[in-house]
């Protein structure tokens, strides 16, 4: 299994990159942020001083979506970074949540993710696409690579992952909504003449190591709410008894509304709804060893990559329990 840390752009930008460092230094092997511009400072930005700092840990986004930039400028972007760091990037992508939501706009539709993902990745690796009517190639990439990971729930998003993507991002470390995904990815992929195998399958969720269990809930709380955001659309669409498994649907019967001001930040008063079972469910929170136990779990259902969400207040010293008592573990 291979382990990713996935970061806030807070300011200052340098606790970002010395953040990123000191996780390649003890094993992490990719740097994922947020990207949602209004809130915390622009990603692309601060990967380049990630990647100049770094020797092979691999940077991108948790996730961008197609709407907030125009697709040639999102694939320059990528392909700028890996002619001047070697091909060291990843583009997660998914429809948009906070970034569409805090300036007034809905997040993409599947359709237009999907030809998003094609361009994108088309651009980025040097080759000519149909881009708002006109035959675009960026002339300077050469030996260019970007892999596409898309962030799925519904039953539509990952039919489409299976169909489309490179890697498939999930976004909580529940084991059986992990084994229903993972099934549902590998299956449209083998329905589209894909080998299922050659997807990328990633866990993302906040993990904490410590024994003050209590405490680690409170800290961690926020992810079910931002998780609840997208589980709302799910069931706005397929409804309460559609085919998305209840473990991901039940728990936001009362939710009341989000505001985003507080996303991603420990203490969001928009997630008191959120038990402290689901906690447990969505997040890695106790000693070392229960962490190890669940990725362990993980792993057996296919996981290949678990992406620590970093938003809490030991980030340091859990990083530092990841490399020494964790990674070794899951790696060896």
């Amino acid at each position: 299994m291979d382990f990713g840390v996935v970061l806030q752009t807070n300011p200052p930008a340098a606790d970002v990159v010395r953040l990123m460092a000191e996780a390649e230094r003890v094993g992490f092997r990719y740097g994922w942020t947020f990207d949602s511009v209004v809130l915390w400072q622009e990603p692309f930005v601060i990967y380049a001083q990630i990647l100049a700092n770094t020797s092979s840990l691999v940077v991108g986004p948790m996730v961008t979506n197609p709407a907030t930039r125009d697709w040639s400028v999102t694939a320059s972007l990528f392909a700028t970074l890996n002619d001047m760091y070697g091909n060291r990037t990843v583009c997660g992508i998914g429809r948009g949540d906070s970034a569409r939501r805090v300036i007034g706009q809905k997040p993409a539709t599947l359709s237009v993710l999907r030809d998003s993902m094609h361009a994108i990745r088309e651009l980025a690796e040097g080759r000519e696409v149909d881009l708002h009517g006109a035959p675009v190639r960026i002339p300077w990439v050469r030996d260019g690579r970007l892999e596409i990971w898309m962030a799925a729930y519904g039953p539509k998003a990952l039919k489409l992952v299976g169909e489309h993507a490179d890697g498939f991002i999930l976004q909580t470390a529940d084991p059986a909504i992990t084994k229903w995904t993972i099934e549902s990815v590998r299956a449209a992929a083998r329905d589209a003449g894909r080998d299922p195998g050659g997807i990328t399958m990633c866990v993302a969720a906040p993990a904490y190591v410590g024994e003050d269990v209590a405490h680690q809930r409170d800290q961690l709380r926020w992810f079910g709410g931002m998780v609840g955001n997208h589980v709302a659309d799910l069931v706005a669409r397929y409804g309460e008894s559609g085919p998305v498994p209840h473990e991901l649907t039940d728990y936001i019967r009362d939710r009341e509304g989000y505001d985003y001001a507080h996303h991603g930040k420990a203490g969001n008063p928009s997630t008191d709804f959120v038990p402290d079972s689901i906690v447990d469910r969505f997040c890695l929170v106790g000693p070392a060893a229960a962490h190890v136990d669940r990725l362990t779990e993980l792993a057996e259902l296919g996981v290949d990559q678990f992406a620590v969400y970093l938003m809490h207040d030991q980030k340091e010293e859990t990083l530092a329990a990841y490399g020494s008592e964790i990674i070794p573990k899951l790696t060896a």
